[in-house]
């Protein structure tokens, strides 16, 4: 590893020395994919540079497309994007594993409440009939890439709340409150800004982009049986249409 100062001799410029520097850490692992990299102020110390060289290093690494840089949050190691298709059968941990990748939902919370007007008529529910919301967290490798939404008729699935408390996927859940297989109905996919709660989650910028995901899944019967709006972070997942 390259941790001691570069020295201004050396006949490599000195910016040119920090990049390659730099690549040499992310291949050995020691910043991994989504990792942030030390600031400026901290790169400028280790190097024995000012941080306009520093910066002139990053820039070369961005360039070549190892690493992204977000205003006001530093530069990142660029994770590979985590393929996920978009079809009749959305299983988010069927498609990681798929993609080679290692699937985790994370609960955030679970709440009961009463279907809007405009969730009513998309789960064929009456206006105000108790929902359960599932909020949660998806992450590939241990890096998030989304949070989550769902909707779940309470009155035809009995069990569901107590299903996905005990952190069951899903599917799971659902084959808990008797539904034995369910395929997407409809996908709409929309671009939106991340608020300052799913950048929280996301560890993203407020503002940045995310590419909005709301589907309806019904069961053997044509019956809705979940209404999700899910929030992939833009840079993190390639979604791609399964047919």
């Amino acid at each position: 590893m390259h941790d001691a100062p570069i020295s201004g001799r050396a006949r490599t410029p000195i910016w040119l020395a920090i990049a390659t520097a730099l690549r040499d850490n992310i291949s050995e692992g020691l910043y991994a994919p989504g990792d942030k990299l030390p600031t400026e102020a901290a790169l400028a110390k280790k190097f024995g540079v000012n941080r306009h060289t520093v910066r002139h290093a990053v820039s070369k690494l961005v360039d070549e497309g190892l690493l992204r840089t977000r205003r006001g949050s530093g530069a990142f190691v660029t994770a590979r994007p985590t393929e996920y298709p978009i079809g009749k059968r959305v299983r988010f941990h069927e498609n990681l594993l798929a993609a080679g990748r290692t699937p985790q939902k994370r609960l955030l919370h679970i709440e009961t409440r009463t279907a809007s007007a405009g969730e009513a008529q998309v789960l064929d529910i009456a206006e105000g009939v108790l929902v359960c919301a599932y909020h949660g967290l998806s992450l590939s490798d241990g890096q998030p890439i989304a949070v989550f939404e769902s909707l779940f008729p309470i009155t035809r699935l009995p069990g569901i709340e107590r299903a996905l408390l005990e952190n069951r996927g899903v599917t799971e859940a659902l084959g808990v409150a008797g539904v034995t297989d369910y395929t997407r109905k409809s996908t709409r996919l929309t671009a939106v800004l991340a608020n300052a709660t799913q950048a929280l989650h996301l560890q993203m910028r407020e503002g940045d982009p995310l590419l909005r995901s709301t589907g309806v899944n019904v069961d053997l019967e044509g019956q809705p049986v979940e209404y999700g709006r899910t929030y992939f972070a833009g840079d993190r997942v390639t979604l791609t249409l399964d047919t």
